[in-house]
């Protein structure tokens, strides 16, 4: 029996106040860019959505790293491999909704706008 009855038998890696303030401020900027983005439309709509998409992707990595502490050794690489595990499902159902909606766009008949035209 430990000595300290509160102590935790696994340890969670842990931060510096460096780690966590370089995350934040690449937060902030990760942030700042898309809202500028957004807010001049220095680009076409198409071009800063996907711009605006990526930067979320990178913001996503840069809180798993910096944040969630996020790395192949840390837990013997199951946090790791649970992460990607992840990544792979979320993609293979938003593709996968994409893809219907996408159909079901081209593929339905199309409705008139008023209707009292309807049969």
């Amino acid at each position: 029996m430990s000595q300290n009855p509160h102590a935790h038998e696994i340890e969670a890696p842990h931060g510096s106040l460096r780690d966590y303030a370089t995350g934040f401020l690449l937060s902030v900027v990760l942030t700042a860019i898309p809202f500028w983005l957004v807010m001049a439309r220095p680009f076409s709509d198409v071009t800063t959505a996907v711009t605006v998409m990526a930067f979320a992707a990178v913001q996503m990595v840069v809180h798993m790293v910096y944040f969630l502490h996020m790395s192949p050794k840390a837990e013997g690489g199951w946090t790791m491999t649970a992460l990607i595990f992840t990544i792979i499902i979320v993609a293979i159902m938003l593709s996968g909704s994409l893809w219907v909606m996408y159909h079901l766009n081209t593929n339905m008949m199309p409705m008139p706008h008023d209707p009292s035209q309807l049969p």
